[in-house]
Formats: C-alpha cells, sequence, structure tokens
C-alpha cells in the first residue's frame, strides 16, 4: 500500500479528519477516511485491583459520542512521557484511590484502521486500607460526569451482562479482560 495524498476534511482541537488517497498492490487507489490526534498522542487504560479485597475498580462514565454512559476502566490521555505517573494521576482523577503501578504494556494500537494513537494498559494495585483510600475523593475535570464501580473478580462477567442487559454501554477493555478468562481461547 502507498500512500498517494492526504487531505484534511476537519480540524478541531483534539482531532484532524483526513482522507488518504492509497495505490494498492493491485494499482486500484481506493480512499481511507481517518482520524489523527492533535497534540498528545498516548492514551491509557488503567486496570485497578483493591488489596486485599482483589475487587476491580471500573468507572461508568458519560460519553457524548454515544449519548449514553459505559462501563469501563479509568482512561485517559497521558500528558508526558512519565507513563507510570500519567496512569497514577488520572487513576487518582477519576477514581480517587491513589496506587501503585504493578505492570506497564508496550505502546499498543487500539484501532490501527481508524486512529493513529498510541494507548498503554497499565495494571495497578490500590492498598484499600491506606488511609487516602478508605474515603477517595475525585478530581474531576470540567464536563467530567464519572462514577465509580467496585465489583469483585469473580463476579465481573456476570456484572456487565447484567447491566448491558438493563441497557447499559459496555467498553471492550473489561469485556476482552474478563469474558477471554472465563473460557479458553
Amino acid at each position: 500500500m502507498k500512500k498517494l495524498t492526504e487531505e484534511i476534511l476537519y480540524a478541531g482541537n483534539w482531532i484532524t479528519l483526513k482522507v488518504l488517497s492509497l495505490s494498492g498492490q493491485d494499482g486500484q487507489i481506493i480512499q481511507w477516511e481517518c482520524v489523527e490526534r492533535k497534540n498528545r498522542h498516548i492514551g491509557m487504560v488503567i486496570l485497578p485491583k483493591l488489596v486485599p479485597s482483589n475487587r476491580i475498580v471500573l468507572i461508568k462514565q458519560y460519553r457524548p459520542a454515544i449519548s449514553n454512559y459505559i462501563i469501563g476502566f479509568p482512561a485517559g490521555i497521558a500528558e508526558s512521557g512519565d507513563i507510570g505517573q500519567e496512569a497514577l494521576r488520572e487513576l487518582r482523577e477519576e477514581t480517587g484511590f491513589i496506587g501503585k503501578i504493578t505492570r506497564i504494556s508496550p505502546p499498543l494500537k487500539s484501532n490501527p484502521a481508524f486512529i493513529d494513537d498510541y494507548v498503554y494498559v497499565i495494571n495497578a494495585e490500590i492498598d484499600e486500607t491506606a488511609a487516602p483510600n478508605l474515603l477517595p475523593v475525585q478530581n474531576l475535570g470540567a464536563g467530567e460526569d464519572i462514577e465509580v464501580i467496585l465489583v469483585k473478580e469473580d463476579e465481573m462477567l456476570s456484572f456487565l451482562e447484567e447491566q448491558n442487559g438493563q441497557g447499559m454501554e459496555i467498553g471492550i477493555g473489561p469485556w476482552y479482560v474478563y469474558a477471554s478468562r472465563s473460557q479458553a481461547l
């Protein structure tokens, strides 16, 4: 595949919509629409677990693009190159919890057919007996509407199915992580 031209259809504050003209190996010319993030290209998804209870921290967040709430993991855009510190900042802002990072993935592509960004998946542990985590206080940004949900790890799949049955949107992250654990691939 060879890119022939690139045209900007729309440039907003956060994204740019482009149409690419591409030449395939067979010589066919195709038009491909895609989105490019402006300024910040690094996303983070945090998989936080409370210890010792092994409950998983999820969020229910209103997302204007779907005109609904969605249940997923805490997530955000990194403002610096220190992915671990950025993940802890995002975790504290969205959930109020203070944790420690246990694993950071390599940079991953979540939807390369559509958008150019990278996403890191970060595992975090939260000591639920630590004083700051007994009554966590969110620090939400303007326009953020986020509710914290705690679910026992062994009840996650049934919880997600129940919520979906009640009309709640479910993010791919929790479903992928917990549905894949419940059956062999």
